[in-house]
């Protein structure tokens, strides 16, 4: 690599997501055929959910078809209900929403930071009601929100502190992985997130009084779990529920990541840095802002965005982008300006911030097998763009 333009010679456009793959997700696969037993609860699922366990510290790390999943059973344990109101951010997937609409609850939505991008702990007292039972935290890019005062909120009013980490996978606040902090905490491994089976996800219980509840309700309403474990003669109907068990298949293919996982985590953080530091230049120049990781957070590098002075100049940048064989992408539209949103939620306080700064947010490539090279001719791609 020269000091001057770099000459960046792969022909391939440098996607935004490419998910993980280490070279055993094929053999594993074929060992769960082989076993004879590809559907839930197989050995790859067992051994993913006790990994889980001994990473966080969770007294229970169930397996499920999503993450969307993992947190519609945490609503079911939290006995959330008609009426009941979640307090959670705008900035979100639908899905954070979507589990506690189904149960006919009413999402509160709460202005974010402009710094982290996640719920601004200081407005969530504001929003409580008596009809409040759940907070719900979104750890935006694997960097944590302010948990110690969201727990002591959450203890002062007796309400559930349900994490979606669904980004938080290897991050921690603390020292205390995200996803084992609050009551529940529920992990992705969608084809976007940096560990991997296509379509799944994990709920992580604290609290070892809900996980039998939590077994029936992920095998349809059944007993089935302590069936298999030899604790009774025959499963029978004890609840409702419904099959939240993934793919013994999915599940091995995710195995294969989590034995490499440090090696992973090792390589996203190191293509983070040099985004940051061959960018940090034009934020200097106020031309872009980086991402802040507050002290005490250790994230995961689940994503490395910029944000532009507004939403033309953004698009305008992911066309230059895309016309140089780069995908860079905006991301969520706040929930409560959507339809969905406005039909089943609303906004507590003012929008200060959530539609502003969404507005503004541009994804750049990153992904495990993303090289310093790739790096490299995005940053100055984008640098190229402001006239540096």
């Amino acid at each position: 690599m020269s000091s001057g333009k770099i000459h960046f010679t792969g022909h391939e456009k440098i996607r935004f997501n490419v998910p993980p793959f280490t070279g055993k997700e094929y053999e594993y696969i074929r060992q769960a055929v082989d076993n004879k037993k590809i559907c839930g609860d197989g050995s790859f699922t067992k051994r993913a959910g006790e990994w889980f366990e001994k990473r966080t510290g969770t007294k229970k790390c169930l397996m499920t078809t999503s993450c969307t999943h993992a947190t519609e059973l945490a609503a079911l344990l939290a006995q959330i209900g008609p009426g009941d109101e979640v307090i959670m951010p705008s900035f979100t997937f639908v899905s954070t929403a979507n589990a506690f609409v189904l149960r006919g609850a009413v999402p509160v939505f709460v202005d974010i930071r402009p710094d982290t991008m996640n719920i601004d702990e200081t407005l969530i007292e504001a929003a409580i009601t008596e009809k409040t039972k759940a907070i719900v935290p979104v750890h935006y890019a694997g960097v944590s929100c302010e948990m110690d005062t969201i727990l002591d909120i959450a203890k002062r009013h007796n309400l559930f502190v349900i994490e979606d980490a669904a980004q938080g996978v290897m991050a921690s606040y603390k020292g205390k992985p995200l996803g084992a902090i609050g009551d529940f905490g529920c992990y992705s491994f969608h084809e976007t997130k940096n560990y991997s089976m296509g379509e799944g996800g994990a709920l992580l219980i604290q609290d070892s009084a809900y996980i039998e509840k939590a077994e029936i309700y992920r095998e349809k309403g059944t007993d089935r779990s302590k069936y298999y474990r030899g604790q009774v003669d025959k499963y029978r109907w004890q609840e409702f529920g419904s099959s939240y068990l993934p793919s013994e298949l999915n599940v091995a293919y995710l195995y294969a990541q989590l034995e490499e996982a440090e090696k992973i985590n090792e390589w996203r953080l190191a293509r983070w840095q040099e985004y940051w530091s061959l960018l940090a230049p034009l934020a200097q120049k106020g031309k872009i802002e980086l991402p802040t990781v507050p002290e005490g957070c250790v994230h995961n590098a689940h994503m490395f965005y910029i944000k532009t002075a507004e939403e033309r100049e953004r698009a305008a940048l992911i066309d230059f982008l895309e016309a140089r064989d780069i995908v860079a992408v905006y991301h969520y539209v706040p929930l409560h300006s959507a339809p969905a949103g406005m039909k089943y939620g609303r906004m507590s306080g003012e929008d200060v911030y959530t539609t502003k700064e969404s507005e503004r947010l541009l994804r750049l490539p990153m992904y495990y097998g993303l090289t310093a090279d790739e790096v490299a001719f995005v940053a100055e791609k984008v640098k190229e763009f402001y006239g540096e």
